[in-house]
């Protein structure tokens, strides 16, 4: 199953949650895609404490270790562009106790975009030395505590 479609994601929850309910499907840019359809559901989490929230983001993460890998298992390729749910958990951490506002989820969105992209050290080298369900969620991971550093000293200097 190297490309599966969106019925085989329905039978099977797994894949459909390491495809982020379908945003990895996308021809074009899948990563992108998973990152924009993460938004709505961080703004379901917007509101929670500060501890709920980053629990519930290690909770998904720890998860995500284990999605992703069995989705990768299961397609046969080791980090397959569909997978997205690690980019479901980097952006929520990249948003993790930030302004509220349309305007600093974009701001999050697009650098998020740029770390996991160009995958400056140490991302780079998770991506490329870490196997697994653990090496596919790691890089989106450090992506996601980069963004949101740097997100969080610019609200430090706007706000």
């Amino acid at each position: 199953m190297k490309n599966p479609s969106f019925g085989q994601l329905l039978r099977d929850p797994t894949m459909l949650l390491a495809f982020g309910f379908g945003s990895g499907l996308s021809p074009r840019a899948p990563g992108t895609f998973g990152t924009l359809a993460a938004i709505p559901f961080w703004w379901l989490l917007a509101d929670l404490s500060p501890g709920w929230y980053l629990g519930l983001v290690i909770v998904s993460a720890l998860v995500g270790c284990y999605l992703c890998g069995a989705a990768a298992e299961k397609l046969g390729v080791h980090d397959h562009g569909g997978i997205v749910w690690d980019e479901f958990v980097g952006y929520w951490l990249t948003m993790f106790m930030a302004p509220a506002g349309w305007g600093w989820a974009l701001y999050g969105f697009v650098l998020f975009r740029i770390f996991d992209i160009a995958k400056p050290p140490p991302i780079r080298w998770a991506d490329q030395k870490v196997h697994g369900g653990v090496g596919i969620m790691l890089d989106d991971i450090l992506a996601g505590i980069f963004a949101a550093l740097v997100l969080q000293l610019t609200a430090l200097f706007i706000v």
